[in-house]
């Protein structure tokens, strides 16, 4: 039996809300910035808490403005945009489906209005739901897990690429369970299969525009979706069984993203970078 690392708890909605859970989750830099990401504006998709907003801060402390798109989770992304402003950058929210493609557009057309360009693309919306049998998989869930988890990264790549330049970077976020399946989580580790060969495809597809497509594969990280997603014993283990026998936290990922989005990744394209606690990955 896996050791208790956090306290029992649950969440009854999803994508769930950070400002639930204990402990909360480190999702501030640990470091300065040293202007990486200076004048780049960057759209990141659930961008309201857990990694997103990890990486919505470790961003504009690189110098980034931030636009974040999100279900409806308003306190999160609220929290989330203070401490854009705290890191002096600037930053918007837009609230709606990423799985509805008008919606995308529109989130995108209104960021190039408001900064004037997309320099970066963060897919990282995400939903997942448990099923301990086969038979308890509907159609309706299989198809709304991917198209919040697939058909939006689809869908904000083909409104944002028209107006990115080269130089230009999209990060979606995989997952372990990509490479290793997940025995109750049927239909959200397909989908982030298909994320992984998706960023391995779009590479190729873009890489002629100048723009870079990489991703990023956490393992358990402590973030609002497990409590929405798991049972409170579940959430108790969350992470022990990895070789570091404890969760990551947001801030521990977020730097994979910076870094791929900056120029000291500018020979990087169609790669997965792996942040699971030590759990060795074989693609």
């Amino acid at each position: 039996m896996p050791a208790r690392i956090m306290p029992a708890q649950k969440q009854e909605h999803q994508p769930g809300r950070e400002s639930e859970m204990q402990p909360q989750p480190d999702y501030e830099p640990k470091y300065p910035g040293v202007g990486r990401l200076k004048d780049k504006v960057a759209i990141i998709t659930g961008g309201d808490s857990g990694i997103g907003r990890a990486v919505a801060v470790a961003m504009a402390r690189e110098g980034a403005k931030i636009a974040i798109v999100y279900l409806e989770e308003h306190h999160d992304a609220d929290e989330t945009l203070r401490s854009v402003e705290k890191e002096k950058s600037r930053g918007i929210k837009f609230a709606g489906d990423v799985g509805d493609e008008a919606f995308c557009r529109e989130a995108v057309n209104k960021v190039v209005k408001e900064f004037g360009r997309v320099d970066i693309l963060v897919n990282d919306a995400g939903e997942q739901h448990e099923v301990h049998d086969l038979s308890e998989l509907s159609a309706e869930q299989i198809e709304r897990t991917f198209r919040t988890n697939v058909f939006s990264f689809f869908f904000m790549t083909k409104a944002a690429v028209p107006h990115m330049r080269q130089g230009s970077s999209i990060i979606n976020t995989t997952s372990i369970t990509a490479y290793q399946g997940h025995q109750t989580l049927l239909d959200y580790s397909a989908t982030k299969g298909a994320i992984s060969t998706m960023t391995y495809s779009l590479a190729k597809v873009l890489v002629r525009k100048g723009i870079r497509v990489n991703a990023v594969a956490p393992g358990p990280i402590w973030t609002p979706l497990i409590p929405a997603s798991f049972d409170p014993e579940h959430v108790a283990e969350h992470g022990a069984a990895t070789p570091m026998k404890r969760p990551g936290q947001p801030n521990e990922v977020a730097p994979c993203y910076v870094f791929l989005a900056s120029e000291d990744a500018s020979y990087m394209t169609g790669q997965v970078l792996h942040v699971n606690g030590g759990t060795i990955v074989h693609a």
